[in-house]
């Protein structure tokens, strides 16, 4: 090697070792954070064209539940079709607030009360705009009912996070005895 003094004795590092320096050039931290939010949000949106109308999703569902039970009434559906209506809007809200808490975490670990109430608050935010959203969609009403079952999917996202970090943290510190 001494008649090579243009070689680089250190070997070059492996793939592994590099990716993730690497992602942090190609992907900024922000957008990596956020994504899965912003496509929900506009998951949300899409939800609330007339494609999502009541009558869209009635006939679909009509079909899914007249194969499955062929005796089922008009009045049974309808019951059933407002209430998969109504779960579908609070758990949508529901993986949004976990979304928005993800963004707003972004590489830090661990529950915050602000990253918290700021997922909520901005799912609440959303639900609003999202419901005059539907008073400009011909098949679609906006109703502030739909909000507030909105805002309770993301009340309850905030709640199983913070249970789940509380639990987390609980378990960490009876860890931390045992092994001392």
């Amino acid at each position: 090697m001494p008649d090579q003094p243009w070689r680089n004795p250190r070997p070059a590092p492996h793939l592994p070792e590099v990716q993730p320096r690497l992602a942090q050039f190609l992907i900024p931290s922000w957008l990596r954070a956020w994504w899965p939010a912003l496509l929900w949000a506009g998951v949300i949106f899409v939800m609330s064209t007339d494609a999502f109308s009541p009558e869209h999703t009635g006939s679909v569902l009509e079909r899914i539940l007249h194969w499955i039970d062929p005796s089922i009434t008009a009045a049974q559906f309808k019951i059933i079709h407002h209430f998969t209506r109504k779960t579908a809007h609070f758990s949508e809200y529901f993986v949004f607030c976990l979304l928005l808490y993800r963004g707003f975490r972004g590489a830090r670990a661990g529950w915050r009360w602000t990253w918290g109430f700021a997922a909520l608050f901005l799912a609440a935010a959303y639900s609003a705009l999202d419901e005059i959203h539907q008073a400009f969609v011909a098949s679609r009403h906006a109703s502030p009912y739909d909000s507030i079952i909105d805002s309770t999917g993301a009340f309850f996202a905030m709640l199983f996070l913070w249970l789940w970090f509380r639990s987390r943290n609980r378990q960490n510190a009876t860890t931390l005895t045992q092994s001392n």
